[in-house]
């Protein structure tokens, strides 16, 4: 059944135009609601949970989730759920979205929000695909998640019971409609704050302790010891990286240049596909902190401290090949004339969190391209394959 693609390419474009930045996902949420509405999808199949009241940052609103009551010969067959992201990296704030030939490109200097606009072009072009003509499908839920951006929490803190139990689930992001994503790296999101003396530094130096030196000795430490960027020991490998550095509450860290800075504040974070060897990353900046606060005392002996805080942002996961999820996904991609590139990510995924619940998902691409970058398009022949392929998961026998 060949899927209106004018008709995709018009909600594509029509929730590219609505700003929606990550923890800020109300507007294009009830633009999401309207564009299904009028897919014929009914109003009391539509509803917001409460995801938003369990994260721990604020947010607009909860996950945006449907239910599509199974039709034709496939009524009573499991459930299977779709699933993409509502939000967009703050880059996106003030995007004006063009078509040019096959692509969809940006007229203002900001990321587009292909990423994940085009997940959402999908999902819904799914539900009125199936709506318009009458399709057999088994029960269907789709997800639309909050908060990918800022650390997978729309996905982490859904509650599994308002999902209806599926079987397995297909989750849109970036790329190519032919990769399967079956796998991704586990993350720790790690922040210290380091404690000095202030003191004046053209005066009385000595008296200070340097929370500007302790972070540079703490670093240099990791640089000297491989622990960061690409980190590899032996046959584990990982990456890891220092975020923002700020005296906190987004002030610059130190007060001036001639006041020894006393409180500095680093965020950063460790990766793997080894659920225990990004946990080792993260362990050794913690001791590469505590070892340079030490070292960096003042005249009177005293040194500074430090206070090491650390997070598992998502688990690692790699499926099994022969998961029926993963074979339902291949020979999907090849219907639709796509060669499958089965593969894993080094990026978190929803999915990660959708795995650890129980759920079995892979990740497919809808043509995103250069996200997180004001170099952001979109190819409108690889999104419109991933909704071809979103047609062809949900009617499969």
């Amino acid at each position: 059944m060949p899927v209106d693609t004018k008709a995709a390419t018009d909600r594509l474009m029509r929730f590219l135009a609505i700003e929606g930045v990550t923890g800020q996902e109300a507007a294009i949420g009830r633009e999401i609601t309207a564009a299904l509405k009028e897919s014929g999808v009914a109003a009391k199949a539509i509803r917001l949970d409460d995801a938003n009241t369990r994260i721990p940052v604020p947010t607009e609103t909860g996950n945006l989730i449907v239910d599509l009551p199974g039709c034709g010969a496939l009524h009573n067959q499991p459930r299977i759920m779709f699933m993409t992201h509502m939000d967009t990296v703050p880059l996106c704030a003030g995007a004006k979205p063009k078509k040019s030939g096959r692509k969809i490109v940006n007229s203002a200097k900001t990321a587009l929000g292909g990423d994940n606009r085009c997940g959402c072009g999908v999902l819904v072009t799914l539900a009125a695909e199936l709506e318009k003509h009458k399709l057999d499908h088994p029960p269907i839920t789709l997800l639309f998640c909050v908060r990918e951006e800022s650390g997978l929490y729309g996905a982490r803190h859904v509650k599994l019971d308002e999902l209806g139990s599926p079987v397995m689930a297909f989750n849109y992001d970036g790329g190519s409609a032919s990769n399967v994503v079956i796998g991704a790296v586990g993350a720790d999101r790690w922040t210290v704050e380091i404690m000095g003396r202030a003191s004046h530094a053209g005066v009385a130096p000595e008296r200070g302790i340097s929370s500007t030196m302790i972070m540079a000795l703490a670093l240099a430490e990791v640089k000297a010891g491989g622990w960061f960027g690409k980190v590899v020991k032996g046959k584990r490998q990982g990456t890891s990286n220092v975020g923002p550095v700020t005296g906190g509450e987004g002030r610059p860290a130190g007060d001036a240049t001639n006041v020894v800075t006393d409180y500095v504040h680093v965020r950063g974070e460790s990766r793997s596909h080894d659920g225990k060897f990004f946990k080792e990353i993260t362990k050794a900046y913690k001791a590469a902190f505590e070892k340079a606060a030490k070292k960096v005392t003042n005249a009177q002996g005293k040194s500074g401290k430090v206070k090491f805080k650390a997070e598992t942002d998502y688990y690692p996961f790699r499926m099994k090949d022969n998961q029926p999820v993963i074979k339902r996904a291949v020979e999907a991609v090849s219907a639709v004339g796509g060669t499958p590139n089965v593969r894993t990510a080094n990026g978190g995924l929803d999915a990660n969190w959708m795995v650890r619940h129980g759920i079995p998902t892979v990740t497919f691409g809808a043509g995103q391209n250069e996200a997180h970058t004001i170099d952001e398009w979109i190819n409108l022949d690889e999104y419109d394959r991933a909704c071809a392929l979103a047609v062809q998961l949900a009617t499969m026998r």
